[in-house]
């Protein structure tokens, strides 16, 4: 008896609760649908994972992102990877566009977990393969896993947007922090723009406070693009936008990849300091979360060509030309 087998890949994306919409996104412009899925939790708070259609030997994408209730989430994508393993998929990749706990990557002091290799660890133990995330905090986490990690970059989107609203010749891209200079040098370069560094200090003692100090740059009558990865209370941005205005800046302008938006991060940045706050959607943005100077850009097409490339097995790194 002769025994035949298909060597034809199939691609499946799975889709956590958190951001529903941003995986229907990304399947639709990869042609496809999100795999049905039930998922619900119980009286306990435990969480119930089970896929409605076999997944046997497909490459599985499976898409969550971190937003509040981050545990939750977390649990629920581990559960999603592990029912995939036991149910024979050839690949998992793990589909975190906002990595989670990424800022604790390293001990300020003693006795301190270092949580985003927790993470990866937890990822790996559950049966991923790969990990794909956009910007993550610091570079280092990309060698907590043991396997391909895919690093995505929103800002070829990010400034593509700025370049084609406001002219180079009349801003200058700031950097918030003496730990994001480098990011605003590659911003400053791509869009042809002097380069400014506000500098601060942060309290370790006390989470999100933060105080805007000395400013290295003139920025007097220039629109000014501050530039981070994540904005969360947004204390540190509008204190440095503040700093700019108080400068003699004309306008600010923010560009950020992660919305994360704790309280009071939607009444500090609508308050007038900032002129236009430019993020993407890598985190799901509930109405109370929007205002009037806030430009969402959608992330789906970047994550899609990223899963693409990888189910095609071809480079990820041509999404980013000129990058290393």
């Amino acid at each position: 008896m002769e025994i035949t087998t298909s060597n034809s890949k199939k691609l499946v994306i799975v889709s956590g609760r958190a951001h529903p919409g941003l995986a229907a996104e990304v399947a639709e412009i990869l042609g496809t649908e999100v795999l049905p899925t039930t998922a619900y939790d119980f009286a306990n708070g435990e969480t119930f994972v089970r896929y409605e259609e076999s997944v046997r030997g497909v490459d599985a994408f499976v898409i969550q992102s971190h937003a509040a209730g981050i545990n939750n989430w977390v649990m629920e994508q581990l559960l999603m990877v592990d029912a995939l393993k036991r149910a024979s998929a050839k690949r998992i990749t793990v589909v975190a566009p906002f990595f989670p706990y990424a800022r604790q990557d390293k001990k300020h002091k003693g006795r301190e977990p270092i949580s985003a290799r927790l993470m990866t660890d937890l990822f790996k133990a559950a049966g991923a393969n790969r990990i794909m995330s956009v910007d993550l905090h610091t570079p280092q986490i990309q060698g907590f896993f043991d396997g391909p990690v895919d690093h995505l970059w929103a800002l070829p989107m990010l400034a593509d947007y700025v370049a084609q609203k406001y002219s180079s010749e009349e801003l200058t891209v700031v950097s918030p922090d003496s730990g994001r200079v480098r990011v605003a040098d590659i911003w400053a370069e791509r869009l042809g723009t002097p380069l400014a560094i506000i500098h601060k200090r942060r309290d370790p003692d006390r989470p999100n406070q933060v105080e805007a100090h000395e400013l290295v740059g003139d920025v007097s009558g220039r629109t000014c693009l501050l530039v981070d990865d994540m904005i969360d209370t947004a204390g540190t941005i509008v204190a440095a936008a503040k700093a700019l205005k108080d400068n003699g800046a004309a306008k600010v302008i923010v560009a950020a990849t992660h919305a994360v938006f704790s309280n009071p991060a939607v009444e500090r940045l609508s308050n007038g300091v900032v002129d236009e706050v430019i993020v993407t959607n890598t985190l799901p943005l509930t109405e109370d979360k929007i205002f009037d100077n806030l430009t969402v850009l959608s992330i789906a097409p970047l994550i899609a060509a990223a899963i693409s490339a990888v189910f095609g097995d071809d480079s990820v790194n041509k999404l980013f030309p000129g990058h290393a």
